[in-house]
């Protein structure tokens, strides 16, 4: 689908993940044992045939950068278009709003072939095909389409919200609204013309406005036909360390690990090629996602191992996410905890978390 181009808006992320956002944006962190939360956005582009992806990076996004590379695993390491990232020109300068981080980057948007422009985050966990947004764009007319999705969760949050009416076409843009279950929650994914695009964007940073959901598509509701477009397949809301524990232990439901990396079309990720997982004697593992590069000399229940995980000998891991290269020494005893990157766990520790994971930092040693 080369008449879109895709941009993947970081600028507004919010850091709601705790200390697994301590250090890194939320679009990088990682999930379901080998992925990062931005390849769901990288894969539904490529899958959608959008090939011109410029990511827009505001802050802690060293691992980010490390982990797109020259974007060869979602074939967009491209003589021409494919991925470029594209952080602030002036990083000491403070930060307004999307539209002045869009505007220090015009050239990108002018020199881009595309007809069209879809802007989304870099951390929804969901499997789309944008080609169905665009056809439905076209068939009711609309200058703008917004992508959003019934709420179906428990957990109190907080998100922008949409009314629209039995025709799809949106009424009202509520901002940072708590909702219940049943609203309509904007995913901060919208579809229009480019040339609409660079012309509102530049309407509204000239009258020194830099909010593109507030300043131009919130405020021109009645100016433009503005279409709905509701995502009905399965889709995570990812807010607190809460939900990031609870969706991905929902993976080891086969039906959803089916639906999400699946029964739309693939979800790639940064190629590491490791060996496959050792399950050495002793070992005993039951309903848990192991990745490759895994050493499992104990015993582990109802938990995800990222690559390269070492679980030695009398250990027992029981409904706990352990991420890349940690290291689980002889009879620890680990329950509803997530261990982010490069942790050590020492011989006969006791890490046990309450009903909310405990979450333990990068590369601590306990």
């Amino acid at each position: 689908m080369e008449q879109i181009m895709g941009v993947i808006n970081l600028g507004n992320e919010k850091d709601l993940l705790e200390d697994l956002t301590k250090h890194r944006c939320q679009a990088s962190v990682p999930f379901g044992g080998r992925y990062r939360l931005v390849d769901f956005i990288l894969s539904n582009f490529v899958k959608s045939g959008v090939h011109n992806v410029g990511v827009f990076a505001r802050k802690k996004y060293r691992a980010l950068l490390d982990h797109l590379g020259s974007g060869k695993e979602w074939d967009l390491d491209r003589q021409k278009d494919g991925l470029f990232i594209l952080p602030p020109h002036d990083s000491t300068e403070s930060y307004k709003g999307d539209i002045q981080h869009f505007y220090e980057h015009l050239p990108y948007f002018e020199r881009s072939k595309e007809e069209y422009i879809l802007v989304t985050q870099g951390s929804i966990v969901w499997n789309i095909n944008f080609r169905h947004v665009l056809e439905e764009h076209k068939n009711q007319g609309a200058d703008i389409t917004l992508i959003y999705k019934d709420y179906s969760q428990e957990e109190k949050a907080v998100y922008h919200t949409l009314d629209v009416d039995d025709n799809e076409r949106v009424q009202a843009v509520h901002l940072e609204k708590t909702i219940n279950q049943g609203d309509n929650v904007f995913l901060n994914t919208y579809l229009m013309k480019k040339s609409l695009f660079i012309d509102l964007m530049k309407e509204t940073y000239e009258q020194g406005k830099y909010d593109f959901v507030t300043d131009v598509i919130r405020a021109n509701l009645n100016r433009y036909h503005v279409q709905g477009f509701h995502f009905k397949g399965y889709m995570p809301f990812i807010h607190s360390i809460e939900s990031f524990y609870n969706h991905s232990m929902n993976l080891l439901d086969p039906n959803v690990l089916q639906q999400l990396f699946y029964d739309h079309g693939f979800i790639y990720t940064k190629v590491k090629h490791g060996p496959p997982a050792k399950y050495l004697q002793g070992s005993h593992v039951v309903n848990s996602l192991i990745a490759n590069g895994c050493t499992i000399e104990g015993k582990v229940e109802n938990s995800i191992l990222f690559r390269g995980v070492k679980v030695h000998k009398g250990a027992v891991i029981r409904n706990s996410i352990i991420m890349q290269k940690g290291e689980i020494g002889e009879e620890a005893f680990l329950e509803n905890v997530i261990l982010d990157k490069d942790v050590k766990v020492s011989k006969d520790r006791i890490l046990k978390g309450e009903e909310i994971p405990t979450v333990f930092a990068k590369s601590s040693h306990l």
